[in-house]
């Protein structure tokens, strides 16, 4: 794959991630449920991790520190799940 299409293709992942995190932000103002502010700040950290991988050039995402942003990201979400589900 090009340099270039590759550049693309993160800031549009990168902007996904963003707009997503945006809109559970939104949702997380309605209603003031802490699973959607958790999504939000899960959503923002996909979306910081995409733009660190394209800004950074790494070739192997799977084999880089970065990766660890992912995992938090995940972490987060399934951390408010249970805690949401404990509460019921």
């Amino acid at each position: 794959m090009s340099g270039e299409l590759y550049a693309f293709l993160g800031g549009a992942i990168t902007c996904a991630f963003v707009v997503a995190g945006l809109f559970f932000a939104r949702f997380w103002r309605g209603t003031g449920d802490s699973l959607f502010l958790a999504f939000a700040a899960a959503f923002m950290l996909l979306g910081l991790q995409q733009a660190l991988l394209v800004l950074s050039g790494i070739p192997v995402e799977e084999r880089s520190p970065l990766y660890l942003i992912r995992l938090a990201a995940f972490l987060l979400i399934i951390v408010a799940i249970v805690r949401k589900n404990a509460k019921s």
